[in-house]
């Protein structure tokens, strides 16, 4: 706790109340910040402050936002002021994943310009819109602070079944360079995780993983036999905690010098 020195930061995790972000969420009040859990889901967004008031004290809130939505993300922001008074670190981790093929001769899960605008607005449009509310705040109050938005290994080497999806994160990575340029003369730094394959959450459900299989023309089953085929050196799958203590790092004065870029969080993964 003493060695990041978070104890009473403001910390928001877009996407909170589940998968990677709940880990993040636990990471943050760990060690002793002041989390803001933020979802769409504003009742599991809830129950997480719950559980994390319940395991590690502290000052925490939820508030149920739609990163996609101007207007709710300014409520977002102006809640937190209103609780805490200041904001020191985002998270953009709020991030959607629906597999589909470019073209499907079978007609099963071809993508469709609905999907597209879906996951370009969560994932890319929801990014901008929370970076720019909480910059501004940021900017204002001449103390600075960070923003961490996260990527994953798909924005580097594309993924089959998934190119919307991989095409939202490869943009992570160069939103994460500009607003570095442009935000580190008011000692905003700005950085970026991108995940690897990590353990089963309530976000690869059955439906995401049948329609992946069918992206792939393989089964379910052969599809989950496939995580564990891919080349990690490590020979294992992340797990979240992982993530979230790579998260706390860069959004720490202990990262202080690490600044516009993103960190793979991978365990060497690679296709060799």
């Amino acid at each position: 706790m003493d060695w990041l020195n978070l104890e009473g930061k403001v910390a928001i995790v877009t996407g909170g109340a589940c998968g990677i972000g709940r880990a993040i969420c636990e990471g943050f009040a760990e060690v002793g910040a002041r989390v803001v859990v933020a979802d769409v889901n504003g009742k599991g967004a809830k129950q997480i402050v719950g559980q994390l008031k319940d395991k590690f004290s502290g000052e925490h809130i939820s508030t149920t936002t739609d990163v996609t939505d101007k207007a709710s993300v300014d409520a977002m922001v102006q809640a937190i002021l209103d609780d805490f008074g200041c904001i020191d670190i985002l998270v953009n981790n709020a991030g959607i994943n629906i597999p589909r093929l470019l073209v499907d001769p079978s007609g099963k899960e071809e993508l469709t310009e609905d999907i597209w605008d879906k996951v370009v607005s969560i994932n890319q449009k929801g990014v901008f819109l929370c970076s720019q509310a909480v910059a501004r705040v940021m900017i204002s109050s001449g103390k600075g602070g960070v923003i961490v938005n996260i990527a994953s290994e798909a924005g580097m080497e594309g993924s089959m079944g998934q190119s919307v999806y991989s095409g939202t994160k490869a943009a992570i990575y160069t939103l994460t360079r500009a607003w570095a340029k442009e935000l580190g003369k008011y000692n905003i730094r700005v950085v970026g995780v991108a995940p690897g394959i990590v353990e089963p959450t309530d976000l690869r459900s059955h439906e995401y993983e049948r329609a992946l299989a069918h992206t792939r023309g393989i089964t379910v089953e052969q599809l989950r036999q496939s995580y564990e085929k891919v080349s990690i050196p490590l020979g294992r799958s992340g797990r979240l905690s992982e993530v979230a203590n790579v998260v706390c790092f860069l959004a720490s004065g202990r990262a202080s010098y690490i600044h516009g870029t993103v960190i793979n969080v991978s365990g060497g993964k690679s296709r060799a």
